[in-house]
């Protein structure tokens, strides 16, 4: 590959941030970017590197007893007037810069620099995450090579503003159907109107109370929304079918088949279908490794609320957690910005653990 694809590691994490998002790499058109994280983790004699599509890893041989993966992935939500990024009084703004380009440029500078970790390092970074389950490219990079996806520890660059985020509440979305009688609008006695029937359930979500579960002592809050509607036949038709569909984001002692369950309970009268569905994880703050993640981060521990791909580590038997700058509120937002001092203070906690151990 051509030296004019490799980042300048050396003018440090906030620059690469920087560089990182102003390749654009909305989902599925994460090539250009893969080509020069790749080009610039070849650089590194004491790697290993792969792709797989535009998924690149690398690892370290060192013959540590433990071995930890590091992820992130490259793509990006749609942009929203917000590249190219901007340094504005002590924030760096653009697309990306939250979820999870700060993150990544971490990763990549100490994949480059990091020759003797206190302990072997997988380095993924990966396409097609923001999308839906059956692109992820994790998932992918795992089926093709499932070797590579074997580790001790598994930390995930999602913003968590600088702290440690345990585990992740997992996600169903359910389509709800109603059905009827079609007729004549002007004479809708004569049928029986579907979208009507689903005025109970969106009452029913209006007022709902999700639970607060605690898991491994943390607390995650569920939620259970309204996420789309649609029905109808004509402007002169009475419509014999209609469909409400509803996401519930769940506790991680919950199994997607739990949560089905809990879904079909509130909802009884109407039909489901599982459009979707994602496993949680547990927190995986019980072994050492974490502990002394949290530890070098200075914050205690808190729960991820939005679904990650911890999960998928969590399903392989590896504990997993959440570490990266940013503030998650602000993912996906137009105003999309990260701290810089939180840049910073982020790596230099991952760059202390991973060099001590």
């Amino acid at each position: 590959m051509s030296d004019d694809l490799v980042f300048d590691v050396a003018a440090g994490v906030v620059e690469l941030t920087r560089a990182l998002c102003d390749v654009e790499s909305v989902s599925g058109d994460e090539e250009l970017l893969a080509n020069r994280v790749e080009a610039t983790l070849r650089t590194a004699s004491h790697l290993e590197v792969i792709r797989e599509g535009n998924t690149v890893a690398a690892r370290t041989a060192l013959g540590a007893p433990t071995r930890v993966i590091v992820a992130g992935h490259l793509d990006t939500v749609p942009v929203d007037n917000n590249l190219p990024s901007r340094i504005e009084g002590d924030h760096l703004v653009g697309r990306g810069s939250v979820d999870m380009k700060g993150g990544v440029a971490s990763q990549l500078i100490l994949a480059v620099e990091l020759d003797q970790p206190a302990m072997d390092v997988t380095w993924i970074f990966y396409d097609q995450e923001e999308i839906e389950a059956d692109k992820n490219g994790l998932g992918r990079f795992h089926r093709n090579h499932p070797e590579w996806m074997v580790g001790d520890f598994a930390v995930l660059g999602e913003p968590s503003n600088g702290g440690v985020e345990g585990g992740c509440n997992g996600t169903i979305r359910v389509e709800l159907r109603a059905t009827g009688l079609r007729a004549h609008s002007a004479r809708p006695w004569m049928g029986d109107n579907a979208i009507h029937k689903l005025s109970d359930a969106l009452e029913r979500l209006s007022h709902f109370s999700p639970e607060t579960r605690s898991v491994d002592g943390l607390d995650y809050r569920e939620s259970l929304s309204a996420v789309g509607i649609r029905g109808g036949v004509a402007g002169n038709v009475i419509p014999d079918d209609a469909v409400l569909t509803v996401n519930f984001r769940f506790a991680p002692d919950r199994s997607v088949s739990d949560a089905v369950d809990y879904v079909a309970q509130v909802f009884p009268e109407l039909e489901l279908s599982v459009v979707d569905a994602s496993e949680g994880a547990r927190p995986g703050l019980d072994g050492q490794l974490a502990l002394s993640l949290v530890a070098a981060s200075g914050q205690e521990a808190r729960p991820k609320y939005g679904w990650t791909d911890v999960s998928r580590f969590s399903a392989l038997g590896i504990p997993a957690v959440n570490f990266g700058p940013g503030d998650g509120a602000l993912a996906h937002a137009p105003n999309e910005q990260v701290p810089i001092s939180q840049l910073e203070s982020t790596h230099r906690t991952l760059r202390e653990w991973l060099a001590q151990g």
